[in-house]
């Protein structure tokens, strides 16, 4: 009795050693910075660029495509093989493996209302011109607009949905607009994918308000790693915000090299891509009238410094969403972290002034704080059922 009574009180003091505010406490500058990173969840937003963003039928047909085989030339595929919900809309490899072994990692998808650009190049500016991509990628879906309108005409459900959602019978409607349709009824449905509240986010709040005790919950080592996080670390400066992410690209240092004697362009690929689509929101598909929503992509252009750039990715759920960078190439939360604590700076291509990376040289201690700073940064992913 006496020596279990003594293993709980040990149990109970290391407990409240690892609950307790910071010491010292953040500064004005660190709080103004951690109260930055919210609040969550943002306020919903429609997208102006897809009329039936936010409508429920459009919800409902989106959710039923994304989880359709037909949309694959097979019929053994769908959106949902290489965004799999019970993985946190991702699949968990490396490299996503399709109809072919694809050259880059499967994006998790959430809170994807929230971005300027899509996928790990930015070669799509909206989540409507992106889901086009997959349909007809070769080495993924590989479905021509021809048979996919012809599959969607001819299912009874599927059409009397659609024309639910559209105002016209698909078979009336040419095979490309079909096509950009039902990319908008998927685009409506990924919107719902939204992530929860987390730990940071309690203890983000409870700061902001002074909430000692609520504070106090929050894991010293997080505070700790968070204190690193905003300060010399200096992550927040591409990973900002409510979802922590700047939405833009940056070289980190990963090799880009798809595989020998193949270089993957990234950044520099993806607007070249962007800017000859037909899908993009210069386009006639683009459903906003005053075309406020193309002002990006009526000015961006390719720079030499964008080859070897890739999507700087939201850290929520990152804990979720292993392996990681563009390639998959580091494994687990220990790997990117070490990676940025030695990452070689020769390989960073850009102009040297303008190069926000720098080896962080952190102690072990540091490197086991950051980590326990970014899992309190997973929540439940939910989305429209």
């Amino acid at each position: 009795m006496r020596l279990a009574a003594l293993l709980l009180a040990t149990a109970l003091a290391v407990a409240h050693a690892d609950a307790q505010p910071l010491t010292p406490p953040f500064d004005d500058t660190e709080r103004a910075a951690i109260l930055a990173h919210g609040p969550w969840p943002p306020a919903r937003v429609n997208d102006p660029s897809n009329r039936v963003s936010g409508k429920p039928e459009a919800i409902a047909l989106g959710r039923r495509l994304f989880f359709d085989t037909r949309l694959s030339r097979e019929r053994n595929r769908s959106c949902a093989t290489c965004h799999d919900p019970e993985k946190s809309f991702t699949d968990g490899r490396a490299r996503s493996l399709g109809r072919a072994l694809h050259d880059r990692n499967a994006i998790a998808l959430a809170n994807l209302s929230l971005n300027r650009w899509f996928g790990w190049a930015g070669a799509s500016d909206s989540l409507w011109a992106h889901s086009i991509r997959p349909i007809l990628d070769d080495k993924e879906l590989a479905l021509s607009p021809g048979e996919l309108h012809k599959r969607v005409s001819t299912d009874r459900n599927t059409a009397a949905r659609y024309a639910k959602v559209f105002g016209l019978q698909a078979d009336a409607d040419d095979p490309e607009l079909v096509l950009v349709n039902v990319a908008k009824a998927l685009a409506a449905f990924q919107e719902t994918i939204v992530t929860g509240r987390t730990p940071f986010d309690e203890f983000r709040d409870a700061l902001e308000r002074n909430d000692r005790p609520a504070q106090a919950r929050y894991p010293l080592a997080a505070q700790r790693g968070l204190r690193l996080f905003v300060g010399r670390g200096r992550c927040a400066a591409c990973h900002l915000g409510p979802n922590f992410t700047s939405g833009e690209f940056e070289d980190v240092g990963i090799p880009f090299f798809a595989e020998k004697g193949r270089v993957d362009p990234g950044r520099h690929g993806g607007i070249a891509a962007l800017r000859a689509s037909p899908f993009n929101l210069l386009g006639r598909y683009n459903d906003d009238a005053g075309r406020s929503s193309a002002l990006a992509t009526q000015h961006v252009e390719p720079l030499h410094r964008n080859w070897g750039e890739f999507r700087v990715p939201s850290l929520r759920n990152v804990a979720r969403t292993a392996p990681y960078m563009h390639n998959g190439s580091l494994p687990t939360l220990a790997a990117v972290v070490r990676h940025y604590s030695e990452v070689d700076e020769e390989r960073l291509h850009g102009a040297p002034e303008r190069r926000l990376l720098k080896p962080l040289r952190l102690s072990q201690q540091e490197k086991t704080d950051l980590i326990a700073f970014l899992r309190t940064l997973s929540g439940p992913v939910a989305a429209a059922n």
